[in-house]
């Protein structure tokens, strides 16, 4: 099998049908079987992608920001059942403790980051540092959505309080506590915290993150219209993003966990355990992994054995790191572009941890690959108008509508920003969408998305 041939292809096909823009690098036994770049970095096409180009990292920046806790751990500085209110005793939420936040289990709001930062951004025309954290908590006057403990919700807030009381309890400045105690000791050279939203960009070798426009442009994400004030506005703040690194020090960082240059083995055997619930379920368990630890997801499989990992998401950026600590196998590929096409992306994604595995991977399709060719278009017009939705439903069609002959939806996304985009016919009553997975199947006076059924008004 020529994993190295087989990588190179995918990249490539991905990148003609529009699903991924950026680098990659997959390595077995500590040596490096393929490593590449493909793309630009920049919205105007200018500046070639480069095998050294610096990402953000996104939410890949939580298992940094969990070995840092875990340091003074070591150092006896801080316990993992400590309280937060034992570090900041204005926090609102008594019972919460350092594992709560690490594993997601803390029963804090499901705080949306935008609307936390808003009120500074626009308000005082300046983007909040993340020492404001509490005090933007405290100004919501939100109550817990549930008991410490009581169930697992994905918080970026909890980490970024984890990185606060990581430059409390050090006195350390978090950038410079995470330079001196992981970056260096792992050999990670282009690596650091960063803030180019508030700070300015320090190399052109960092990629401009590229926002797609409802319009088809590519503009850089701070600079979008829809995406800016979330992009922008949390700039400032640490432990759940803003670790800027390449594909060659995550490759550092793996081996630098196998030789324990950071965490000791039992250090990392503590990290990559997870949470545990008050009723004794595993916090963060699901189809796709056996739970969540200290910034790692992590299952075990069959044929490979363990494997932890974790994505990174913001608008234009997409990251993924994985570490196969029984096979010692480490892949890491990082993406600047918005795609076009999703199952291009996600075909290239499952393509890369097919190959990972010893598997062939599947051909990329894109949604223009999967549509019927010919379709019998004589009820589309009985599918058009206005629909209601569930109330638990985070995704909702509005309305479906005719244009030029084609299906189009009018839809409101997980964020709450409104959409427009072409339905392409993948069955006789079933459609897909080209940006995402999503498949709306249309019945009697109505439709249906992931088992929610939308009633036609």
């Amino acid at each position: 099998m020529d994993k190295k041939s087989l990588i190179e292809n995918l990249a490539r096909e991905a990148n003609i049908k529009g699903g991924f823009n950026g680098t990659w690098l997959y390595a077995e036994n500590g040596e490096i079987v393929s490593k590449g770049a493909i793309g630009w970095r920049d919205p105007d096409n200018k500046l070639p992608m480069q095998e050294d180009t610096i990402f953000e990292m996104a939410s890949i920046t939580k298992m940094f920001t969990a070995t840092a806790i875990m340091l003074l751990v070591r150092e006896g500085k801080l316990s993992l059942d400590d309280e937060l209110t034992k570090i900041f005793p204005n926090y609102p939420y008594p019972g919460v403790t350092i594992r709560h936040l690490l594993t997601h289990t803390s029963g804090m709001p499901d705080f949306d980051v935008e609307e936390l930062v808003a009120p500074i951004l626009k308000g005082e025309n300046r983007i909040p540092s993340n020492s404001e954290m509490i005090d933007m908590i405290l100004a919501t006057g939100e109550d817990p959505a549930c008991a410490p403990g009581e169930e697992f919700c994905y918080s970026d807030v909890g980490y970024t309080l984890l990185a606060q009381t990581v430059e409390e309890v050090s006195g350390v400045k978090f950038e410079e506590f995470m330079k001196k105690n992981i970056f260096e000791p792992a050999g990670m050279k282009d690596s650091c915290i960063l803030h180019t939203r508030r700070d300015g960009v320090p190399s052109d070798r960092i990629a401009r993150n590229m926002f797609l426009e409802d319009d088809g442009r590519y503009v850089r994400s701070d600079l979008s219209e829809l995406a800016g004030d979330y992009v922008v506005g949390s700039d400032g703040l640490n432990g759940c993003d803003y670790l800027y690194t390449t594909i060659f020090d995550m490759f550092a960082w793996d081996k630098a966990l196998r030789e324990e240059k950071v965490l000791s083995l039992e250090e990392q055997k503590i990290m990559y355990t997870p949470g545990v619930l008050n009723n004794g379920d595993i916090a963060g368990a699901d189809e796709d992994a056996d739970g969540y630890a200290f910034g790692w997801g992590v299952k075990t499989e069959p044929e490979i054995g363990f494997v932890v990992g974790h994505s990174g998401g913001m608008p234009g950026l997409y990251t993924w790191f994985e570490r196969f600590v029984d096979a010692d196998r480490v892949l890491v590929f990082l993406n600047c572009r918005d795609y076009l096409d999703g199952r291009a992306y996600w075909g290239f994604e499952s393509g890369l941890e097919a190959i990972a595995r010893d598997k062939e991977p599947e051909p990329i399709q894109t949604i223009e690959d999967v549509a019927l060719k010919d379709p019998d278009k004589s009820k589309w017009e009985s599918f058009c108008g206005k629909y209601d939705h569930p109330d638990e439903a985070e995704f909702i069609i509005e309305e479906v509508f005719m244009k030029e002959g084609e299906l189009y939806a009018n839809a409101i996304d997980d964020d709450g920003d409104p959409m427009t985009f072409r339905l392409y016919p993948i069955g006789e009553d079933e459609f897909g969408r080209k940006r995402g997975l999503l498949q709306v199947k249309f019945g009697d006076g109505c439709l249906v998305i992931d088992d929610m059924t939308f009633k036609k008004l």
